[in-house]
């Protein structure tokens, strides 16, 4: 509770292919006729900055530099928003761009319904990854069930630095009960991109779990998000066995 680039000038999936106008109008040219993904990340960033970032003087040099520099595309858009303000070649209307980009492409995958069945730890990953994945600092999560097990509510409870994150309880049952929840999923991320369980984890766990139990809410599972994985305390037989049993029941209803 990054990622470098290889080899001298080598980002992303290719290297920056120029530095010229033409070669930022054939960029624009191949994403009409083969798409997106056919651009090399410089190309792509050149296309989100848009606007200033098109002078024809300046072509490709900006963002290839740029991402030379931070050591590729993912430690870039794990910048925070001053960090990148800060950047001699983004600055703040880029990095607006940037922002908004990446929150876009988190909104896309996560699920269409505004209330989704979560019943199992792989969907609750599938939903709660492209928005924790890519953080820089834990926060803390309380998904909220209805007895259907339908989500009626997703609460973040905390926020703290690269590797800790203080949560108190009182904010993790006011969402709850506010919610009118009947069951509860605790969620958190690991910036290091290593979903493993830590010893504060599980205890933190345990402690929210005695406390639930006061007030009949269940705690079906903690879900640590990582870097594309995840670790599930229900999953690795961490949690109280009263706690698993009801968790697995969970996972096994289907919320139907």
């Amino acid at each position: 509770m990054g990622g470098a680039c290889e080899g001298g000038g080598v980002v992303g999936e290719g290297s920056v292919r120029g530095e010229s106008p033409g070669d930022v109008e054939q960029a624009r040219e191949r994403l009409f006729r083969l798409g997106a993904q056919a651009l090399t990340d410089p190309e792509l960033l050149w296309m989100v900055w848009g606007g200033a970032a098109a002078r024809a003087r300046e072509g490709l040099v900006a963002p290839g530099a740029l991402l030379a520099r931070v050591g590729g595309l993912r430690a870039l858009t794990q910048a925070e928003p001053v960090e990148l303000c800060g950047m001699p070649e983004v600055g703040p209307t880029r990095a607006a761009r940037l922002l908004a980009a990446l929150e876009l492409g988190r909104r896309v995958q996560r699920s269409p319904e505004r209330r989704p069945k979560l019943r199992t730890p792989r969907e609750i990953h599938a939903y709660l990854g492209p928005l924790l994945g890519a953080l820089r600092r834990e926060v803390f999560h309380v998904l909220c069930f209805n007895a259907r097990n339908v989500l009626v509510h997703d609460a973040r409870v905390a926020e703290g630095t690269m590797n800790a994150c203080p949560v108190d309880p009182r904010e993790v049952f006011t969402a709850a009960l506010v919610s009118r929840a009947t069951a509860i999923v605790l969620a958190h991320n690991h910036p290091s991109g290593d979903p493993e369980p830590s010893v504060q984890d599980v205890a933190l766990t345990r402690h929210l779990m005695s406390a639930a139990r006061l007030l009949n809410l269940k705690v079906l599972d903690h879900v640590v998000v990582g870097d594309g994985r995840y670790v599930s305390l229900l999953e690795r037989g961490l949690m109280p066995e009263a706690d698993l049993e009801a968790g697995r029941a969970w996972g096994a209803a289907g919320g139907d």
